[in-house]
């Protein structure tokens, strides 16, 4: 059985005073290497706990695609998160794969890369937070509905959040075993289907999708039924399609909003 191990490297930049972690973890969960990006405030030194956020990039991307988005540092530098942006491997969706026994990537995610950022750096448990884009948007939900405890609250910007709206592209279909799209198996790992899952949770939600996106029906009627059950729920629609342009202005929205969820520090 494959065991996971575990290899930090502190990648030094140029002309720059911190230093920037990549953690690499291989996992009897997932079928190759995951690299994580760990981004520090320029204060993490000086104070006992910070806030943390996990950032998911979408479908195709890798772990430094929120970097390349948004300048990771500078973001962790001026809302004082430990930001962590994880690998998805391309096309996991971030859920442990059916159809697929070394595709567990929320097993991955649960068991191992979470526990292992709270060990290693000055987490405050009271403010964990996550989002993500397209894919990572639904990662992000998904995980949260699936996890609620690990989290103080949860974002998406763009997300896929009803996975039949990728009509068997983006890996899916390889991931649920090819079942049809419409059938209960699509249903049982859709954020859609399962965000009545969090009926009673009053946690903070943050999610955003721009007019001209292909998910952008899909995300108003996500904001349909939050209010139906009375989540904790915001939602953001504004002009912008599926592009790094938009995402680039989402994020900077999400992160005034996880700011303003903080609680004191126990």
């Amino acid at each position: 059985m494959k065991k996971t191990f575990i290899l930090t490297l502190f990648v030094a930049f140029a002309l720059t005073s911190f230093a920037q972690d990549q953690l690499i973890y291989e996992s009897k969960n997932l079928p190759r290497q995951d690299t994580t990006w760990v981004f520090k405030p320029k204060n993490y030194k000086k104070l006992e706990k910070m806030p943390v956020i996990f950032l998911l990039h979408g479908y195709s991307g890798n772990y430094k695609q929120w970097h390349n988005i948004m300048d990771a540092q500078k973001y962790a530098d001026e809302y004082g998160f430990i930001i962590v942006c994880p690998d998805g491997l391309f096309s996991s969706w971030y859920l442990n794969s059916p159809a697929k026994a070394d595709w567990q990537y929320e097993s991955f995610f649960v068991n191992e890369l979470y526990p292992d950022i709270k060990k290693k750096y000055k987490t405050d448990e009271q403010n964990i937070f996550i989002s993500g884009l397209s894919m990572g948007g639904h990662g992000a939900l998904y995980l949260f509905i699936k996890n609620e405890g690990l989290f103080s609250g949860a974002g998406s910007t763009s997300g896929g959040i009803r996975l039949s709206d990728g009509f068997g592209k983006f890996g899916l279909g390889e991931l649920l075993g090819n079942a049809p799209q419409d059938s209960d198996l699509w249903k049982k790992y859709s954020v859609y289907e399962n965000i009545d899952q969090l009926k009673g949770n009053t946690k903070p939600i943050i999610f955003d999708c721009g007019a001209s996106d292909m998910f952008y029906v899909s995300n108003n009627l996500l904001k349909q039924k939050c209010d139906t059950l009375k989540l904790n729920a915001t939602y953001i629609s504004q002009p912008g399609g599926h592009n790094k342009a938009y995402w680039s202005k989402s994020i900077k929205q999400q992160f005034e909003f996880f700011k303003n969820q903080l609680k004191p520090s126990l």
